[in-house]
């Protein structure tokens, strides 16, 4: 079975041939038709990760998919062979870029049925990640006024589509090319972050959602009222997450260092600073998929690259210009070539 994998950090990418995935009990075993890319594939091969989330090489890349379910194992109720389903597999379960992956049942959900297998594909790991930042961790509510950076990017364009489902009052910074699209998801207020300075022109905001770090996550405090809340993706992590993921002592102690600056200047602003690592859900897969079918959520797919050109397609990832997400089509797929049913 082909798969892309890397043996160790920091380690080129490679294509390579592996035994066919077991299936559990509770598992799925799912034909990849497509898979999208995200950058969490790349920083997790530059070890950026490796102290929360300690994989065993080597690693099979790829973290969300959409496909058709092969086989199901024993204990599998709510499958059957042939259904069309998106998921997002849990971490140390991943390895979408692959042409078929054993993903544990909770994990999956039935793809929106008014969109492409590549669409869909497109869609799990950001729409987790932008919904459980708004609902599970920003509890964002109507009419409150929401930051989300990086509005044209992958998680920033559903994230901005998901806000104004919530009631809130959107601003988002991108370039100026890129105005008039995130304006068509719904925005607000676009910020050309090369020209303008978000810090000074936004003031009293109850929430932001930061995909950059560093200067930009200092400044994104800066801009919430007392008592609101920023989450942000690119970290750092803080010792309430490591606590929840149930990382040793040695490693929540480090984890408490990294974030140390960045809580305490929230700490002093009166702003509360979330970190969060998306997990994987099933469930909230299927609400995701009624919003995509009701027209609330629409997958922006910017680019799609043949399995051939995976290795390259990470490598370059970020650099296209694309919109949206980047997709990867699983072996022997194309476009336009129907899925079976």
């Amino acid at each position: 079975m082909r798969v892309i994998l890397f043996e160790n950090y920091k380690q080129p990418v490679i294509e390579k041939d592996v035994p066919e995935p077991s299936v559990g009990d509770h598992d799925v075993l799912i034909r990849v038709e497509a898979a999208s890319i995200n950058h969490i594939d790349a920083r997790l091969q530059a070890g950026e990760f490796k102290v929360i989330l300690p994989y065993k090489m080597p690693v099979t890349l790829g973290h969300d998919l959409a496909g058709t379910i092969l086989a199901t194992g024993v204990a599998v109720t709510r499958f059957k062979s042939g259904d069309q389903v998106y998921a997002r597999p849990r971490d140390f379960r991943i390895g979408t870029f692959a042409e078929k992956i054993s993903v544990h049942e909770d994990d999956v959900a039935l793809t929106p049925r008014s969109i492409s297998t590549v669409e869909a594909a497109s869609l799990p790991l950001v729409a987790l990640t932008a919904w459980q930042a708004l609902v599970d961790l920003g509890t964002v509510q109507a009419g409150q006024k929401v930051l989300i950076h990086a509005g044209a990017g992958g998680v920033g364009s559903i994230a901005i589509q998901i806000a104004k489902h919530l009631g809130a009052e959107v601003a988002t910074t991108v370039s100026a090319k890129n105005i008039e699209f995130v304006r068509s998801l719904g925005a607000d207020i676009a910020i050309d972050y090369r020209t303008q300075d978000f810090e000074s022109e936004l003031e009293s905001y109850d929430f932001v959602l930061d995909s950059l770090g560093g200067a930009n996550l200092e400044k994104s405090l800066k801009v919430v009222r007392r008592g609101g809340i920023v989450v942000g993706i690119s970290g750092p992590p803080t010792p309430t997450f490591a606590r929840e993921a149930g990382l040793n002592p040695v490693v929540r102690l480090a984890v408490a260092a990294m974030s140390f600056k960045t809580r305490r200047l929230a700490r002093n602003l009166g702003v509360t600073y979330k970190f969060l690592l998306m997990k994987s859900s099933g469930e909230q897969l299927a609400q995701l998929a009624k919003l995509v079918d009701s027209g609330v959520v629409r997958p922006i797919v910017g680019a799609t690259h043949p399995f051939e050109e995976a290795v390259s397609a990470i490598e370059s990832l970020g650099t296209s210009g694309a919109l949206g997400k980047e997709v990867l089509l699983g072996p022997g797929f194309a476009v336009d070539q129907p899925t079976e049913s």
